[in-house]
């Protein structure tokens, strides 16, 4: 890393934490030691679009979150999301998603999302490919019981399947504070065919599901040996940590892989922390 990229990080971070406030050129230039006139020329060079596009990409996508996930009133996501206004937060958003903001919440649709927030997936994988150094530990994983809706349709789908989890997590009282939240994953998005990705969305519970029109079943996650890396940041980024673990960690260790999928558990998520806050712990069962 030099020292412009490990500047323009920091530019990031300092975007993520204040995307509620007006950002000032300013204090963005004061980050990378540029006068305005460099620095913009450098961030394109760096990020491969003008910073404030970045911006807008950053605000809408936790505002298209917000929507999809919380109940939070839309004044109040655009107020939260650095807009003015109603109004003008609408017409952003409108422009970028197709939807207006209470189409969106009613019923999300990201196929148009994907394919613009493209560069930002690009960004996210170049500064953790330089940045990151993974540390995997091996623990013992106790036997836990998990409350599972399948996802088996395409990865940009996913969304669909993680909203109606969370309805049914609010209606049956299992918050993310006291029951953990997992994912069983199945399948690599990037050698899959979209038709036969598979993804379960989980939290932990104590008791056994009864039949029921949601699809929700109980699965058990096994008691065993696993490796677990703490993965920081975004999803984005998240395929890195993965890598890890099958390949350098796992070459060099005299493990082998258990017959379980490899699976998160979500320490803390996006939107309520900046998505370069986010915590997730990523376990690959051995023995």
């Amino acid at each position: 890393m030099t020292k412009y990229d490990n500047r323009f990080i920091e530019v990031i971070d300092y975007i993520e934490a204040n995307l509620d406030i007006e950002l000032d050129t300013n204090k963005l230039c004061q980050l990378t030691y540029l006068s305005k006139f460099h620095f913009h020329r450098q961030c394109s060079i760096f990020f491969g679009m003008p910073v404030m596009s970045i911006v807008k990409l950053l605000r809408l996508k936790r505002a298209a979150y917000q929507l999809a996930y919380r109940n939070d009133k839309i004044v109040d996501i655009a107020l939260a999301n650095g807009y003015e206004s109603h109004e003008a937060f609408s017409r952003a958003f409108k422009k970028q998603f197709n939807k207006s903001p209470s189409d969106f919440k009613r019923c999300p649709d990201w196929t148009l999302w994907h394919s613009q927030y493209e560069p930002i997936l690009k960004l996210r994988t170049k500064i953790m490919s330089h940045n990151v150094k993974f540390n995997a530990k091996t623990v013992d994983f106790p036997e836990t019981l998990i409350a599972t809706m399948e996802h088996r349709a395409a990865p940009n789908q996913i969304g669909h399947t993680i909203r109606k989890f969370i309805e049914w997590r609010k209606k049956n009282n299992l918050p993310p504070s006291k029951n953990k939240t997992f994912n069983l994953i199945y399948d690599d998005p990037n050698i899959t065919e979209p038709e036969d990705y598979r993804f379960d969305v989980c939290c932990s519970i104590d008791y056994a599901i009864v039949e029921n029109s949601n699809g929700i079943m109980n699965k058990v996650i096994p008691a065993g040996k696993c490796a677990v890396v703490r993965h920081i940041g975004s999803d984005d980024s998240i395929g890195l940590a993965v890598q890890y673990l099958y390949g350098e960690w796992l070459n060099h260790s005299d493990f082998e892989i258990r017959d379980f999928p490899l699976f998160f558990e979500r320490v803390s998520f996006f939107p309520e922390v900046s998505e370069n806050e986010m915590i997730t712990d990523v376990y690959l069962p051995i023995e």
